[in-house]
This record gives C-alpha cells, structure tokens and sequence, in this order.
C-alpha cells in the first residue's frame, strides 16, 4: 500500500478513486509520562516520553487509515493529511487525525 501526501504516484495512473478513508486515535497521557514530559519541560530539552507517544498514535492512525483504504479495494492513498490536537479539561488526551483519499492505481 503506497500511502503518500502527493497527489500522485510517479509511474501509476489513478484508474478508480474508491473515496475518502481516515485514521482516528486518541491516547491518554497518564500521571507519570506527563511528570517525565514537565522535567524535559523544566530542565530542557527533548521529551522523549511525548515523542514516543506521538510516534505510536502516529503509526497506529496510518495502520488504520491504510486498512480501510485495503477494505475498499485500494492500493494507494494519496493527499494524506495529518493533524495534531490536545483534548480534555488539562489537555491530557492527544488526538492524532489522519485522513487521504483511496484510490486503485495501474
């Protein structure tokens, strides 16, 4: 599955578009990430414990968007779009949205 942010594929036609597909996750940040994450915060720095929460969701979004692009007889997505938000009364919730359309290639 060639999954991509153009709006083509160099080397395939789009022959059929099979319509939009989008990938929702939404992960909690619990107490102790969130107190690693504020001494990153504090002292400087990179937090590794954000970025590798941000990664999985990341993933796991395009995993999904991937399969329901398959379920519709896809090989391709093209226009991927990916959003980031925070969610929640203390922003402890991270929303990663991914969306693109599926199309059949040659």
């Amino acid at each position: 599955m060639i999954v991509t942010t153009t709006q083509h594929i160099e080397g395939r036609k789009i022959v059929e578009y099979k319509g939009l597909v989008f990938g929702e996750v939404v992960a909690g940040i619990d107490f102790v990430k969130d107190f690693k994450a504020g001494l990153s915060n504090f002292f400087g720095g990179r937090s590794q414990t954000y970025e590798e929460e941000l990664i999985q969701a990341r993933d796991s979004a395009i995993a999904e968007i991937t399969q329901r692009a398959m379920a519709l007889g896809a090989d391709a997505i093209v226009g991927v779009a990916v959003d980031y938000e925070m969610l929640g009364a203390n922003n402890g919730m991270m929303m990663v949205t991914v969306s693109g359309t599926a199309v059949r290639t040659a």
